[in-house]
């Protein structure tokens, strides 16, 4: 792998400045104001009761020791960075790069500095983020926690955060965006590098609980090797003003892997364009791209794409959408591209409503109409995630009632 140039990067995110995403609506990056301090202070009593709540509603429990280590950061600054398990790293990226020369070799690698301007903008500004290295052989026993918190009205967060399971490695990690009060306004950017090493295995679990007046826009690339395995669960169920992500997975590797289940959820006034993609150059990989939307006012675009380019390799992609009411659109993007004869790509996508007789045949058995509706809903969503540990079984389980109390009101 080449050392990247860091100047060279700056010179490619200094031409990409005013460079709009592909996709998603466009936001204006001019005369943003950042708290720029960093620090790592590791003091956990000072975190309010509210941030905590928020934290727990997006899996991060600050309380459980079950975590192979943990790292919260509020606006810019580091408020906890703690290792709990042998053999994993859990470090402030800028510290990072300091401690380990090789990590530049990594650095801007899975992403691109000019893939547009919100990349750009990370990689010219003062940036933090976390390293996490699972080292050779080493399998967490309990995942890593990290939340990303905007703590004032008008924060913006440019974080850039780097992710290496090591040959033989098994690392878990959950991931809780949020904010310290949930009507302030706000922008996170971020660009997020994973790295699954020759027979390692990453489960990345991303919830985003931010707030109706935020606008997000995260960056993620994965490489993946020789029998490598990633698995992405992402959850949007709460209000939010916009996000546009659109994760790339390269697996590149022969008998390479890779999973993303993704569940969305938006009530009027949030806006998602969110999708994932994998591209398979090596024989013998194997993908699963699984999608669910609902709305109850919200506008949705879920996109996926499977690019085939080496035979034998097969992969699938299943998009459903559930219109909730008669606002809010979704708009499902399914694509598949073969790049050689004999690769099997397959999608299967849907939009529509909750069958009326689905809601007879329960309610024949006793249910509510509501308490029928809101079953339908919670299947509907059940994309068989497996692997979650129990304090995100039961806050995931929460983010579904929030669901089926508002469908229901």
């Amino acid at each position: 792998m080449p050392e990247i140039n860091l100047q060279k990067i700056k010179r490619l995110a200094a031409a990409a400045k005013d460079k709009k995403s592909i996709f998603g609506e466009d936001i204006d990056l001019e005369n943003i104001e950042t708290n720029k301090q960093l620090n790592i202070s590791n003091k956990i009593h000072k975190i309010n009761p509210v941030t905590k709540k928020n934290l727990l509603y997006a899996g991060i429990d600050l309380n459980t020791e079950q975590k192979a280590g943990e790292y919260l950061q509020i606006d810019n600054s580091v408020s906890i960075c703690n290792v709990k398990q042998p053999g994993i790293e859990v470090m402030e990226i800028n510290q990072a790069l300091e401690k380990y020369v090789w990590l530049k070799n990594y650095f801007w690698n899975a992403v691109k500095p000019d893939t547009d301007k919100y990349t750009a903008k990370i990689a010219l500004s003062q940036y933090s983020g976390y390293f996490i290295w699972a080292k050779k052989g080493v399998k967490t026993i309990f995942p890593v926690q990290t939340g990303l918190c905007l703590g004032h009205a008008g924060s913006t967060q440019y974080i850039h955060n780097i992710i290496i399971a090591e040959q033989g490695a098994k690392l878990q990690i959950i991931n809780g965006c949020t904010t310290n009060d949930t009507e302030n306004y706000g922008l996170h950017l971020a660009v997020s590098e994973f790295y699954v090493q020759k027979n390692a295995e990453i489960s990345f679990t991303m919830i985003h609980n931010f707030g109706k007046n935020v606008n997000v826009r995260p960056r993620s690339n994965t490489i993946v090797k020789e029998s490598g395995i990633f698995i992405s669960n992402y959850l949007c169920l709460r209000p939010v003003k916009s996000i546009q992500a659109y994760p790339t997975t390269y697996l590149i590797g022969k008998g390479a892997a890779a999973r993303h289940n993704t569940i969305l959820a938006a009530e009027q006034g949030t806006n998602l364009d969110i999708g994932a993609k994998v591209i398979l150059k090596a024989p013998e990989t194997k993908a699963e791209l699984i999608s669910r939307a609902i709305t109850t006012g919200g506008n949705i675009t879920a996109r996926g794409q499977l690019v085939g380019e080496i035979c034998p390799a097969k992969a699938h992609l299943e998009c459903r959408g559930l219109l909730l009411a008669n606002q809010g659109t979704i708009y499902a993007v399914p694509e598949l591209i073969g790049k050689t004869a004999g690769i099997d790509l397959s999608h299967e996508a849907a939009v529509g409503k909750i069958a009326q007789e689905e809601i007879e045949y329960l309610m024949a058995r006793g249910m509510t109409k509501d308490a029928a509706t809101a079953t339908i809903v919670r299947g509907f969503l059940n994309v068989g995630i497996t692997g979650l540990p129990d304090v995100l079984k039961i806050e995931m389980d929460n983010l579904l009632n929030v669901i089926e109390e508002q469908n229901a009101s």
